[in-house]
């Protein structure tokens, strides 16, 4: 099983077997609330029947077609109609099946457009510590997560690293984005100093971190990242697999915090979990700098069986129906105070020592134990399934990351159990409080 201790599983499943809404069950029966929205996908909640219908229509069409020197309607509709919602400037779309492959592709694409600018020497990719940009090797190689990387040193890309936004200092227990630490931004002309700006060919930052602990930027710190990728000629990637589609209040994390960047990658959410789909959004002149050499080959080597998969593309396209008819994106802008009071509520419940949000995004830290960090998340994140409330604990933090559609009272139901969780796994772990 992937990103799972087998051993500990096998000897204690956790299993769902039906969902609806906000809501899962085990096989015998028990409910449990969804509080990260499947794998952060799952915003309008499961199930979702415009969604489900559409899919089944798609079956009974058209089941597969390739998207090697042909096409099917689906996948062009889908592309031009995440265009239209993009940030100004992004307008061409390349599809993928997951995020991974959304990172691995902006990473060739990234590549490929330098090389066609005469300038074939920008290879450095530049990533952030923390940063997690999926698990094929140009993910990794810009990613930040030291596990991850780990294993698989030697076989990674050319990179280097921004330091990560996460201050606990100062930022503990702060509410949106932190007012100071924009400056952190200019990490990046010391790597222009040691490397030269004509050697870096891109920057890959989340909006928010998520997959760290949700680490929220500071106020004017991607506008700062901005700056000093234009000033330098290099490429601004965003990874918005998780803030993309909703997560944030807007359609992207870039519209919400107002930076746009020069690709966007996304997945998840764009097919509320129902079916694998993501992919890259670029701005129009480095797709039309790749548009060259003879026309019988193609201009980018690079793309997935599946690529544009008719089911997919069905799920992505119902799900941007539901977005815009039933106004998700301002539920997720109603619901995000009363989300915020909510989970800095947890602040005061024993061993917890940092709360962190954004949107409908929050991350609630644990102390670790002596043990071993990750122990306590772990064990609270086990805790919690028993009691009813699914989260997902990357060290010792807990996400919580609802449907956009859970209720305030849904809110607070998901809360309280964690809140349970934490309490429990203090009790039995008290040498981990602080």
């Amino acid at each position: 099983m992937p990103y799972t201790p087998n051993r500990a599983f096998k000897a204690a499943p956790r299993l769902l077997a039906r969902a609806e809404g906000v809501r899962c069950w085990t096989p015998e029966g028990r409910e449990v609330l969804d509080g990260v929205s499947g794998l952060w996908c799952v915003g309008a909640g499961h199930r979702h029947p415009r969604i489900v219908a559409a899919m089944k229509r798609q079956l009974d069409t058209l089941d597969y077609a390739s998207n090697f020197q042909v096409g099917h309607p689906g996948a062009f509709e889908l592309a031009e109609r995440i265009a239209a919602v993009a940030p100004p400037g992004l307008d061409r779309v390349f599809l993928v099946n997951s995020g991974s492959e959304a990172c691995d592709t902006a990473v060739k694409i990234a590549l490929a457009f330098w090389r066609a600018q005469g300038q074939g020497q920008r290879t450095l990719l530049v990533g952030r510590e923390r940063g997690f940009h999926g698990v094929g090797f140009g993910g990794i190689s810009v990613g930040g997560m030291t596990a991850n990387r780990r294993a698989f040193g030697a076989a990674m890309l050319r990179a280097d690293h921004l330091r990560s936004t996460w201050d606990p200092a100062t930022q503990a227990f702060v509410r949106g984005q932190p007012a100071a630490g924009a400056d952190m931004a200019d990490e990046l002309e010391r790597l222009v100093a040691l490397h030269d700006a004509s050697n870096i060919a891109a920057v890959f930052v989340e909006p928010v971190a998520g997959s760290t602990g949700v680490l929220v930027p500071p106020l004017g710190y991607l506008q700062r990242l901005r700056e000093l990728c234009t000033r330098h000629g290099i490429l601004l990637v965003f990874d918005e697999v998780i803030t993309g589609f909703g997560r944030l209040g807007a359609m992207f994390g870039a519209q919400a915090l107002g930076v746009v960047p020069d690709m966007i990658l996304f997945a998840k959410t764009v097919s509320n979990g129902a079916a694998p789909l993501g992919g890259v959004i670029v701005r129009r002149q480095i797709h039309d700098a790749l548009m060259h050499g003879p026309p019988h080959l193609a201009e980018l080597m690079h793309g997935y069986t599946c690529s544009g998969h008719p089911l997919a593309c069905a799920a992505g396209l119902a799900m941007l129906d539901v977005l815009a008819e039933e106004d998700l994106l301002g539920r997720v802008r109603a619901l995000a105070p009363h989300f915020e009071r909510t989970v800095h509520e947890l602040a005061s419940t024993p061993g917890v020592v940092s709360v962190r949000n954004l949107g409908l995004a929050a991350g609630i830290e644990l102390a670790p134990s002596p043990a071993g960090t990750g122990q306590r998340g772990a064990a609270a994140q086990a805790a919690a399934f028993d009691l009813g409330v699914l989260t997902r604990a990357p060290g010792d933090t807990l996400v919580l990351a609802p449907p956009f559609v859970s209720t305030p009272a849904e809110i607070e139901q998901m809360a309280e159990r964690l809140r349970a969780a934490i309490v429990q796994t203090h009790t039995e772990h008290p040498e981990g409080s602080s």
